[in-house]
């Protein structure tokens, strides 16, 4: 299968304001789309990336865990969260050159399914959990900009990642 890097749509784009589909099909048209999400998402060198970002209106997301790999959520639902809360930095790579505190629970109880169609259920925290916050709210038509706390300007966005 010949790897595909799609072109990461924007904010301006119309799909991204769309709630994805439901994965019905557990076929290789799946298993395609989370290679494209795959290549595209390495060579963008982001951390998460949703379907409907590379224009696919379809419920499915990745994100790198780093040394545990690569999670792929399709149809991912959260079912529990924390009470407890953290607010952090966040970027898009569908809104290039902003960032903004956002506030998201710091535990999470995921479903969602695999290739196969076999349901899966995690739990994640701190910067895992708000990752497949992030992405889930991607497959729901919605952007960090939409709920941040506020902006960060470039100065503080220096300071921030001088601080890391």
């Amino acid at each position: 299968m010949k790897a595909m890097i799609r072109k990461i749509k924007t904010h301006m784009h119309p799909i991204l304001r769309k709630k994805a589909a439901p994965v019905t099909a557990f076929d290789a048209h799946l298993k395609d789309l989370i290679q494209d999400l795959e290549d595209t998402l390495y060579d963008a060198e982001g951390q998460a990336l949703a379907a409907p970002q590379i224009g696919v209106s379809e419920r499915v997301a990745i994100v790198d865990m780093e040394q545990d790999g690569l999670l792929q959520l399709i149809n991912p639902e959260v079912i529990a969260q924390s009470d407890e809360t953290a607010t952090e930095l966040e970027g898009c790579l569908s809104v290039p050159g902003r960032f903004g505190e956002v506030t998201r629970s710091r535990m999470i109880t995921v479903r969602s399914y695999d290739l196969n169609g076999n349901e899966v259920e995690m739990t994640a925290y701190d910067d895992i959990a708000r990752m497949i916050l992030h992405v889930i709210d991607n497959l729901n038509g919605i952007l960090f900009v939409d709920i941040m706390d506020r902006e960060i300007s470039n100065a503080e966005l220096e300071a921030y990642l001088e601080d890391e």
